[in-house]
């Protein structure tokens, strides 16, 4: 089964074998988180039930490590996809954060102190639609491809080689889109630690500009904006490309992929002042009900005292 009691059966397996303690509970469960359209969804129902049995059986001995591991064990293993950390761990420390991956056993989290509203900008989400295709094949086949380009650099992960060592070993790599993948991996993770940079002085046009930077890496390198085995779902490029439509008129903001990609979501930064126009315009297209003004909460999974 694809559906959340598998889900919940991979979590409470993984928190047994990670030695915490689990037992039965009732729960009413409601939330407003979009489905199926990238913005974590399935993270977010994750770190609710591990917040629950830390709470409940474990006097909050698990940590966000232990929750976020708990998550991924339930998606690759009982919806067998090859799901990360980065979802989970977002979700359960909440707000911006830092995330180093490097250390596979025990991966490292910052939080920054970040506000799109510090810019005189807002954040907006369209959901562009799921779409028809099985996208798990393609999910999978990013970090799959990943790796491909580094075993021809002798290494298992791309975080353990350089870019300089995969290009100079390209001619051992057959599948081209594996070597676009690992030069948007490389660039990506500079364009991370300069964008901290810029949170940190403050700089709100060079944080914006490598966001679209990296959107538009994501839609030529990285290519997760459609599946290829349906190309001609292309509802997130379209989004996109009516957004910088939008966005050139004005000559500010930016918008790019959101998510894990193939369908669902895009994000929109756009000036304060032209938030309303811009809902406007894009609900025309996407739907009024599919597009949602946005703040990023600062809080992640936690247990609130009534």
């Amino acid at each position: 089964a694809q559906g959340t009691v598998s889900l919940v059966a991979g979590m409470v397996e993984a928190i047994q074998k990670f030695g915490f303690k689990v037992s039965g509970f009732d729960a009413y469960v409601t939330t407003n988180v979009i489905r199926a359209a990238g913005v974590s969804s399935s993270a977010s129902f994750e770190m609710l039930v591990c917040s629950i049995i830390n709470y409940f059986f474990n006097d909050g001995a698990m940590t966000y490590i232990n929750y976020a591991k708990a998550g991924q064990y339930a998606e690759n293993v009982y919806w067998l996809k090859a799901s990360g950390l980065m979802d989970q761990l977002a979700c359960a420390v909440g707000g911006p954060i830092l995330l180093d991956f490097s250390d596979r056993e025990n991966p490292k989290y910052e939080k920054v102190n970040f506000s799109f509203h510090d810019y005189n900008h807002h954040l907006v989400i369209v959901n562009t639609g799921k779409g028809h295709a099985d996208l798990s094949a393609e999910y999978s086949e990013i970090p799959m491809e990943m790796k491909e380009a580094a075993k021809a650099a002798g290494a298992e992960l791309l975080c353990e080689t350089t870019l300089d060592d995969v290009l100079a070993n390209m001619d051992k790599i057959e599948n081209d889109r594996a070597i676009l993948r690992a030069i948007h991996f490389f660039k990506e993770n500079e364009r991370v630690e300069k964008a901290a940079k810029a949170v940190e002085e403050k700089d709100g046009e060079t944080v914006l500009r490598l966001l679209s930077e990296s959107g538009k890496s994501s839609w030529e390198l990285l290519q997760n904006c459609y599946p290829i085995k349906a190309f001609t779902e292309q509802k997130i490029s379209v989004a996109l490309a009516l957004t910088d439509l939008f966005l050139e008129k004005l000559g500010k903001g930016i918008c790019r992929i959101h998510g894990g990609g193939f369908a669902g979501v895009i994000m929109c930064v756009v000036p304060e002042e032209e938030t309303e126009n811009y809902v406007s315009y894009i609900s025309k297209f996407a739907g009024k009900e599919n597009v949602y003004p946005m703040n990023i909460r600062a809080v992640g999974a936690v247990h609130i005292e009534l």
